[in-house]
């Protein structure tokens, strides 16, 4: 022994850190083993002195087993107070109420219960080398993991990518499919309702395919004796004819058509309001005086042309077209005046509705023409297509 120094102090000793957690090992009723993880609570404060001993040359303490366990706390007054100069202090012991420490059990010498003890796991040695296997464990969890999470991404990226794919490519196929069925309708329409000079073209070639065609057939037909090709051949021009004869009928029908379309484009056109755009990329419509008179004249003339009338409605209507065309002095204007002063007293004499048709078609085409006369109309004037001079000679003889 080293002289000048007690026992205790030339034992050497390592650092120990008291961990934050424990994991123990506990059996439970079933027998099933269990981890249970038991957090240390730390002392955040010095233990007081309640016994142990103290060295006289080093003023070290050793303290008794006992004096780890309850922590005391002595609350301390503040001094020069009437509280603490009056208190009563009393004197007390250092003895323990029961013998504590870390003295084994000896036969026949000390006994110790054992009654209330509890077996304890600690924590088993951990060294470096466990240390680092087991950062390489938590390094290739974390490593797993992460690349798990960009594979899933890129997965979901490309189901993505292929289901939008899959999703355009059945969107252009239904497109496509619509577009095929539009046209077959249209060309179906065009073929039952023709309407433009290819419409009629397309037909013609089709009745002149279909009787080549028919006409190759029955002169090819060996079976058949010559009468027979000769009635099967007349049967052929009758049916053409037949075919001739509608197509004919549909040119009539389509021309009335288009010739409404026409007019009624032709007036929404005059009636429709001047468009400017503006620096900012707006549209402004603005509504000059022609094109309120050209739209006045247009709702007159979709008054005449309009059937299902009352008489009070269509005498009404008759009234503001006649008011409308006196304000000018002129054969048309006149003639129009007086079909509608016919028109007018055949009404009143309560004349049937199919006995005015031609009187109401004369009077709905002369006030067309009226509208497109520029001199009543001058919106008309943009959409002449014959010579100023022939206008000019025309509205001459009107007014003479």
């Amino acid at each position: 022994m080293e002289e000048g120094k007690e026992y205790f102090e030339q034992i050497e000793t390592e650092d120990h850190v008291i961990p934050n957690f424990y994991e123990l090992k506990v059996v439970g009723a079933d027998g099933q083993e269990k981890v249970l993880t038991v957090e240390v609570e730390k002392a955040t404060q010095e233990m007081p002195y309640l016994g142990g001993y103290r060295s006289k040359k080093t003023a070290a303490q050793y303290l008794h087993a006992g004096s780890n366990t309850d922590q005391y706390r002595k609350e301390y007054k503040e001094k020069l107070t009437r509280e603490v100069q009056t208190y009563q202090y009393r004197t007390r012991s250092t003895k323990m109420h029961r013998e504590m420490g870390s003295q084994m059990d000896k036969t026949g010498v000390v006994f110790v219960d054992p009654r209330e003890d509890k077996a304890v796991d600690s924590q088993p040695y951990f060294d470096s080398e466990m240390w680092l296997e087991q950062r390489q464990r938590a390094t290739l969890f974390i490593q797993r993991n992460v690349r798990g999470w960009f594979a899933r991404k890129r997965a979901a990226a490309l189901r993505q990518e292929r289901d939008s794919r899959d999703r355009l490519i059945l969107e252009r196929e239904e497109e496509m499919r619509k577009r095929e069925e539009e046209n077959h309708e249209k060309e179906i329409q065009r073929r039952l309702n023709p309407k433009s000079q290819e419409d009629f073209s397309t037909l013609y070639k089709e009745l002149n395919a279909y009787r080549l065609k028919e006409t190759e057939r029955i002169k090819s037909r060996t079976d058949w004796s010559s009468e027979k090709k000769q009635l099967g051949l007349k049967e052929l021009l009758h049916k053409e004819t037949k075919l001739l004869q509608t197509i004919d009928r549909l040119k009539i029908t389509a021309a009335h058509q288009n010739r409404e379309e026409r007019i009624k484009q032709l007036l929404g056109d005059m009636a429709a309001p001047k468009r400017f755009k503006r620096p900012d990329g707006r549209v402004t419509e603005v509504h000059t005086l022609f094109s309120t008179r050209a739209k006045e004249l247009m709702d007159l003339y979709h008054g005449l042309k309009m059937p299902m009338l009352t008489i009070d409605e269509r005498l009404d209507v008759l009234l503001h077209t006649k008011w409308t065309v006196k304000e000018f002095d002129c054969n048309l204007s006149r003639e129009i005046v007086d079909l509608i002063d016919r028109e007018a007293d055949m009404l009143n004499r309560g004349r049937p509705e199919g006995s005015l048709d031609g009187l109401r078609k004369r009077l709905a085409n002369l006030f067309l023409q009226f509208i497109e006369t520029p001199e009543f109309n001058p919106e008309a004037a943009r959409f002449q297509k014959v010579p100023e001079e022939l206008v000019q000679s025309a509205l001459e003889l009107n007014f003479s």
